[in-house]
């Protein structure tokens, strides 16, 4: 079927034929189908790098005044409703693409453009802000080797297996994503020995009393941690029964991702429920592990963290891959460089390439600069996709009995209103970039359809 149809002339004429057959993939033929529900589950997973909880631990449990565990467990329900929008949409539309796709088929071709523009923000910089936390993590424990150094090996690492593979890729994740598991054991068992006995087992949600205000505040900067559900709708075409599969792994990796969130920041605070402020809060997961596991469970910890971004550099460069493909063989961007498949090992080299060249800006980006523009695209996609859920599942069919209306109207509504809440969390400097993204995108629109006199070339949406 079609996202859209294409006006033509004639049927049959050769005119169509070759415009029909300029759309298609070159080199290969389709996307290999091998993912399923376990494989996909894994692969949001490694995106969402569950040993990041450790990462905004001290910040969010200062800001949430030692309510960290509360916190997650409302970040969790909030992107509940983007989650099942995306799996929604997944069932309606099994097609690469993601956001892209989604808002386009719900609002036309220009909304899907500016979607597709927007969110390559996040995808783009995604795999980069991984490379340099594997070299700044790397560099502490071995100063005498750069940080650079570390960081490009990790991407030439990464590109390789996304260029040989989608196959390579679910067994690398599989792996990363267990060691990080292990991780997890064994800081359970260690902080379940380090429990403190006038430590209420309910102090970490209600205890002392609940500012709900700062709890939301801390929730807007978590729900970063939840990305993982968005990279899964973009395997749609690897996936097998993709109708049934994905919408499945959409749900399954958000309640996982968000339950290990909760209950590592509830152990956490069990263990440790000092709350750690000002310029220290930085570093106050290695306080409150070297006080339930001392320096082996620290050496533990660093090892798991950075393959763990090693899982989601492999991730989150093999999903914004996909979207550029998607984009390429749309016509919507250069399709001899971002729509063409590898005859070989049918994956969108040249797309995987020019993700990894942008990679290469690791060595003089700013963990704080690149972490600042991460959120901007994908809070505004995930705005736009629980807004077309309610013109592709509900006004387009036109049909409003109260299941329909509860399911696809009330919803998607709800999560749309959450996801533009967080989004206004966000700082003027963050939203300013942004938007300036979006102007250069608006811009680049005009030229490529002249003006928006015509609209931009329609990507076929095989099931």
């Amino acid at each position: 079927m079609s996202a859209e149809p294409t006006p033509t002339s004639s049927a049959g004429s050769p005119a169509d034929s070759a415009a029909a057959t300029a759309s298609r993939p070159q080199g290969g033929t389709t996307l290999r189908r091998s993912l399923g529900v376990p494989t996909l589950v894994l692969f949001g997973l490694a995106y969402m790098v569950p040993m990041t909880v450790f990462t905004t631990y001290g910040i969010v449990n200062a800001i949430t005044e030692g309510k960290l565990a509360l916190a997650y467990a409302v970040t969790l329900v909030a992107m509940l409703f983007t989650a099942v929008s995306y799996a929604f949409l997944a069932r309606e539309i099994p097609s690469a693409g993601a956001a892209y796709t989604y808002t386009k088929a719900g609002f036309g071709r220009h909304a899907g453009f500016l979607t597709g523009w927007t969110i390559m923000i996040d995808y783009i910089l995604l795999p980069m802000l991984n490379y340099l936390l594997i070299g700044l993590y790397l560099n502490e424990q071995f100063p005498g080797v750069p940080a650079w150094v570390f960081s490009m090996s990790a991407l030439v690492l990464v590109t390789v297996l996304n260029i040989v593979g989608i196959t390579v890729v679910k067994g690398a994740n599989a792996v990363l994503v267990a060691l990080q598991v292990v991780f997890f054991a064994i800081f359970f068992v260690l902080a379940l020995r380090a429990f403190r006995s006038d430590v209420s087992l309910l102090d970490p949600f209600i205890g002392g009393g609940v500012d709900l205000s700062l709890v939301l505040a801390g929730s807007a900067i978590l729900c970063l941690s939840f990305l993982g559900f968005d990279a899964v709708s973009t395997m749609a075409e690897e996936s097998k029964s993709p109708r049934r599969t994905v919408p499945v792994a959409i749900i399954l990796t958000t309640v996982t991702g968000g339950l290990i969130f909760v209950l590592v920041s509830w152990a956490a605070h069990m263990a440790f429920p000092e709350v750690i402020t000002g310029d220290s809060a930085d570093t106050a997961a290695l306080v409150m592990l070297a006080e339930v596991g001392g320096d082996v469970l620290i050496a533990l910890f660093l090892a798991a963290y950075v393959t763990g971004a090693l899982g989601s550099a492999l991730a989150s460069q093999a999903s914004v891959s996909r979207i550029l493909y998607s984009m390429g063989r749309d016509g919507v961007l250069p399709r001899r460089v971002f729509g063409v498949l590898d005859r070989r090992f049918r994956t969108p080299v040249g797309a995987i390439l020019v993700v990894a060249a942008v990679s290469v800006t690791a060595v003089w980006a700013s963990v704080d600069f690149v972490a600042s523009i991460v959120s901007f695209g994908a809070l505004a996609a995930f705005s736009l996709v629980n807004l077309s859920v309610v013109s592709v599942c509900l006004l387009r069919p036109r049909r409003f009995t109260a299941g329909r209306v509860l399911l696809y109207g009330v919803v998607p509504v709800i999560g749309f209103g959450l996801t533009v809440w967080l989004w206004t969390s966000l700082t003027g400097l963050t939203l300013l970039l942004g938007i300036g993204w979006i102007v250069i995108g608006v811009i680049y629109l005009a030229v490529l359809t002249c003006g928006f006199r015509q609209a931009p070339p329609s990507l076929d949406i095989v099931d």
